[in-house]
């Protein structure tokens, strides 16, 4: 099978980690890799604070009620919204928000790829971890990338109850066309 595929297929939220520290460089290989992943036209409109600190993780923790992991580092992606408006962005405008979706999912492959656990968090407390980060005013976090060396052992994972098939999500062709292509 094709190794990215393969990464994509096999990569995990890592919800319970070992206290063996993240390396620097470690941690400088998946934020680096935030910056191959697709942004509106480019522009950059993401401020990337990372946390290693283990007095600051652990106040973390405490306003993220998603936080399930005690994670050695962590990644709080922000939008920059002074930056976003300058471009012309409203506050309602999307295009921000998926791009922390995909630097997000961008930096838990590049962990995976590299060895590490990854988990998002998108439950916390935006403006405590704000006021924690010392973020400017028109800095918002919008999603924490926990992450650390997985433990050997890691809790089951959410199973869905009944509910629609992968293949109930998956439309094709809806202009009248019909069949699959």
């Amino acid at each position: 099978m094709n190794e990215v595929l393969q990464a994509i297929r096999s990569r995990r939220a890592v919800r319970a980690m070992t206290a063996e520290p993240v390396e620097p460089e470690q941690l400088r290989t998946v934020l680096d890799s935030a910056r191959f992943a697709p942004h509106a036209g480019n522009r950059r409109l993401h401020r990337y604070v990372a946390v290693t600190h283990p007095p600051l993780l652990r106040a973390l923790r405490l306003v993220s009620p998603g936080m399930l992991q005690h994670p050695a580092a962590a990644i709080v992606v922000c939008v920059d919204w002074a930056r976003a408006r300058s471009y012309g962005f409203p506050a309602t405008a999307r295009g921000p928000h998926v791009d922390v979706g995909t630097a997000a999912a961008t930096m838990l492959l590049a962990a995976h790829g590299i060895g590490l656990g990854a988990g998002p968090v998108t439950s916390f407390s935006r403006a405590a971890v704000a006021t924690l980060l010392a973020l400017p005013e028109e800095v918002a976090p919008e999603l924490i990338v926990c992450l650390g060396h997985p433990a050997a052992e890691q809790p089951s994972g959410m199973r869905r109850r009944g509910g629609p098939t992968w293949d109930d999500l998956v439309q094709w062709n809806r202009g009248g066309a019909g069949g699959q292509s």
